[in-house]
């Protein structure tokens, strides 16, 4: 999809058509999450993973699909726009559950690293 979003916003921005894509995160409906997560024992586990402390809601993809169709967004061009409460960047990084250290954790790592030579 990313290739083909691509080559065709190259190929027809000429003339004057937009390719872009929208990568929700956890978004919950009913269609989705009784399937997905019927007892509900997931939600949390969904939840902890966003930096923003909760799932996207429907009118927010709404309101972005409307954005990129509009032509208040005629600049926007071949591009992938992730709408997830920043999940994708979060889980993108080697440190990032880093977030779940305590703060007395945080004191002790801070004591080891200061201890060490050239610190």
């Amino acid at each position: 999809m990313h290739i083909n979003k691509g080559s065709l916003a190259f190929e027809w921005a000429q003339y004057g058509m937009r390719f872009n894509c929208i990568s929700p995160g956890p978004i919950e409906t009913k269609g989705a999450f009784s399937r997905l997560d019927p007892t509900g024992q997931f939600m949390d586990k969904f939840i902890k993973r966003i930096p923003a402390g909760r799932i996207g809601e429907v009118n927010e993809l709404v309101n972005l699909a409307i954005y990129l169709m509009s032509d208040y967004s005629n600049w926007i061009n071949g591009q992938v726009i992730r709408l997830n409460g920043g999940e994708y960047p979060s889980g993108a990084g080697m440190f990032n559950q880093l977030v779940q250290v305590t703060n007395e954790q945080w004191d002790a790592l801070e004591s080891m690293i200061r201890s060490t030579k050239g610190s």
